[in-house]
Order: structure tokens, then C-alpha cells, then sequence
């Protein structure tokens, strides 16, 4: 039996999340095994203006939601909105990232459409007529298989950085099809009035490729700001933090990195004078490579490192952040 995919594309401002293309992937791969097709989904006032870029990942069609209501989240308006594009594209399997936007709309899409629901993803696979998905438990020390019945819509949340993005064909031509929706009444109650930014426009760790973060040993606020803000912003990446940098003060929770605050799983992980809690090494043990700088050479964070450097982070990191400046202006 082929299975048909629907992929549905999150953006922010008129620019597509990377996760969204990691997607295409693991969509493909399902998609192959039973010779069906994949699709994509777009949402939002920019859908239309997206098209192209989503093309290059060789959707067989393209399902636009333009409506105006969707420019910022709100969880009935983009349930009501992915329920039309599902019901227009008619897919087997529904993906989405497993960002803040996934894990909030996933279950309610689940409950209207009556469907089977796995969230946090890091395997999917089809075996026989059923969609296998993994996903870890027990801070990251178990598998877990599900197979979802076959009888309904299968939907999954994708982690991030659990498969990497498929190389795009720019110019690829894809059928590009607008869904037609227009919010009830109820999906209208909540309004958003505005939109504020704050920070220092560090990437949300949840969201980056490369993220550096620092722990308890850097003592202070002003401390993260001088030596880990930098290298963060020479490699384009998140800062993170650990439980106990955040609970000191040193930086808010948004940017704590563990089982209690987010789990993370990026290309590049840098731990600077993080020591390595079971809290904080099942947050941050899926990333691809992992460096942890620590004057302690027997901290657990060295047993899930790629790469240890027992040293100073005050003198290394600063170091470390003058060559890449230089590599990048090379």
C-alpha cells in the first residue's frame, strides 16, 4: 500500500524553519519504500511567497494557507487551518517538527481528525501497513517502538537534527494548490494585539544547528555576556545554559538546556564549565558532536563528549572565538 505525505512547512516572518526541510527526508524515505507521494504544506500571509524554496525539496504538490489570521500563532486558527490542508492533500502520514508550534497543534489536529499521534520522533519507518516511530525514554537511556494503526491518519512529530535536510533542486517545479480558510467565530476569541521581541537576538536553542552553553562556572550574567554571547554569535548558534546557571540567575530559563528545561539536538554542542547532571546530559546527549571545556577532567560530561579540552573556558573560549572570526573573514 503506498503512503502519501503530507509535510507541513513552519516559518517565521517570511522564513522557513530548517527543521521544516529536515523533514523531507524521512518523508521521502516512507514515501519511497511504498511508492507514494510526498506533499507540502505552507501557512501563513508569506505562504505563497515560500513556494519556491519549498519546491526545491521536491514536493509533488504544494497546499498554500494564506489566510491573514495565521501571521501569528494561535493554536485554534492553525488547527483549523492544518485540518484543511489535510483535508484537500488527503495524506496517509502527517509530519511536523517537534518545535513549540508542533507539540501545541499536533494533539489537537490528532483529536479533530480522530488520528494516531506520536510526538518527539527520532525513528520513522514503516512496517508491513503501520508506521513504526522511536522515540527515546528514561533520560535518552531507552527505545521506545510504537506502530501506529493503519485504519486513520498517522501523525508524528520530528525532532530536530534527527535526520539532515535532503540536498534541494532549486527550480524544481511543484503544483502549487491554495486551501480556502477563514477562522470561525471561535477560532477568533484570541487576538494578538502585539508582537515583542527582547533578547539580543541569540537564536532559540531549540531551533539552532549550533549551540554553546555555559554552566555554573561562569559565575555571573556579565560573565555568559563576555565569553559565551560571543562565540555563540561567531558561529551563528544559541547560547544554552544549564540548570544551575539558571537557577543562579545567570540566565533565564528559556535558554536552559536538559531534561527539566529543553531538549536539545544540535550539529554542534559546546559545554563550557557545564560538569554534566543526568538532567543536562539526557537534554543535549543526541547532538551530533559534543565539546565540553571543564578544569574537572573526571565530570561526567567528558563520558558523552566527541571532543574534551580540560582547560580554563575563560582563557579558551575567548581564544576559540578569535578564530573563528578569523576563519569567517578569511
Amino acid at each position: 500500500m503506498s503512503e502519501n505525505i503530507l509535510v507541513v512547512i513552519e516559518q517565521r516572518e517570511g522564513k522557513v524553519l530548517p527543521a521544516s526541510f529536515q523533514l523531507f527526508s524521512v518523508a521521502r524515505s516512507l514515501a519511497g519504500a511504498s511508492g507514494g507521494r510526498v506533499d507540502a504544506c505552507i501557512l501563513g500571509p508569506e505562504a505563497a511567497s515560500l513556494t519556491d524554496a519549498v519546491a526545491a525539496y521536491q514536493p509533488g504538490r504544494i497546499f498554500t494557507v494564506g489566510s491573514a489570521e495565521l501571521r501569528h500563532y494561535r493554536a485554534m486558527p492553525f488547527t483549523g487551518a492544518i485540518c484543511a490542508a489535510v483535508d484537500s492533500a488527503r495524506p496517509d502520514i502527517l509530519l511536523l517538527i517537534n518545535s513549540s508550534l508542533g507539540r501545541d497543534v499536533a494533539p489537537r489536529v490528532a483529536a479533530r481528525k480522530r488520528a494516531a499521534l506520536a510526538m518527539d520522533c527520532t525513528v520513522l519507518t514503516t512496517e508491513g501497513d503501520k508506521l513504526v516511530a522511536a522515540t527515546t525514554n528514561y533520560a535518552g537511556k531507552t527505545l521506545a517502538r510504537y506502530g501506529l494503526a493503519k485504519d486513520c491518519l498517522s501523525i508524528a512529530t520530528v525532532r530536530a537534527n534527527a535526520y539532515s535536510a535532503p540536498e534541494p533542486a532549486p527550480g524544481h517545479a511543484a503544483e502549487v494548490q491554495a486551501v480556502a480558510f477563514e477562522p470561525g467565530d471561535a477560532e477568533k476569541r484570541i487576538t494578538v494585539k502585539e508582537v515583542v521581541q527582547t533578547g539580543s537576538g541569540i537564536k532559540d536553542v531549540t531551533e539552532a544547528d549550533i549551540i554553546v552553553s555555559g554552566g555554573r562556572a561562569l559565575k555571573s550574567q556579565e560573565a555568559f555576556e563576555k565569553v559565551i554571547f560571543p562565540l555563540a554569535q561567531a558561529l551563528d548558534g544559541a547560547v544554552g545554559a544549564s540548570r544551575a546557571a539558571c537557577d543562579a540567575g545567570y540566565q533565564p530559563h528559556s535558554r536552559q538546556v536538559g531534561l527539566t528545561g529543553k531538549v536539545v539536538t544540535p550539529v554542534l554542542y559546546i559545554a563550557c564549565g557545564i560538569d554534566g547532571a543526568i538532567q543536562h546530559l539526557a537534554g543535549m546527549r543526541g547532538s551530533k558532536v559534543i565539546v565540553a571545556i571543564n578544569t574537572k577532567k573526571e565530570a561526567p560530561i567528558f563520558a558523552v563528549a566527541t571532543y574534551g579540552c580540560v582547560a580554563d573556558l575563560f582563557a579558551l573560549v575567548p581564544a576559540l572565538t578569535e578564530e573563528v572570526r578569523k576563519l569567517r573573514e578569511g
